[in-house]
């Protein structure tokens, strides 16, 4: 049986609520929040859709968001690997899209893959170095919304009070 290694468990749950926050990130269009998941030199490659920094990346998709009348992103299935200073993580993405067609019904847009990470562990703090986007597959739905939108998408959300 292995021994416990209390470190590496905190290390774990430091990584895995940033992985979190990045589904804060992109749904409350935050970019502060989107910037402090990657250190500066960071690479994102999301494949087709961008290629560039980390903070270019947030910079770009925020933009983006903002054509879209909401969005959710679901981070799960998260398995990290830490050897020292550096930790990899691979974490499966749920993204759904929300427009408004051109007849005013809601068009998801939803996206299924996943997140390959590599950490790097700086004054005592755990960030991407590189993101490998892998897109598994998509979908487009029409929808019919029964209930109102009550989140928000910004720093006026509810969620951000107990902050």
């Amino acid at each position: 049986m292995k021994e416990i290694d209390v470190q590496e468990l905190l290390d774990k749950q430091a990584i895995t609520e940033a992985i979190y926050s990045y589904g804060r990130a992109m749904d409350r269009l935050d970019h502060e929040v989107g910037y402090a998941l990657f250190w500066p030199d960071a690479i994102a490659d999301y494949g087709e859709m961008y290629q560039g920094t980390g903070v270019g990346f947030v910079d770009m998709v925020l933009e983006a968001h903002l054509d879209f009348v909401a969005h959710s992103h679901q981070c799960s299935n998260v398995l990290i690997t830490i050897e020292g200073a550096t930790a990899w993580s691979e974490t499966y993405v749920d993204a759904t899209l929300r427009r408004t067609g051109e007849d005013g019904t809601y068009i998801d847009n939803r996206n299924l893959g996943r997140y390959v990470d590599r950490w790097e562990k700086r004054h005592d703090e755990w960030r991407i170095v590189k993101r490998t986007y892998l897109h598994d597959f998509d979908q487009v739905l029409v929808s019919v919304a029964t209930f109102a939108t009550t989140g928000r998408r910004d720093r006026q959300d509810a969620s951000y009070e107990r902050r």
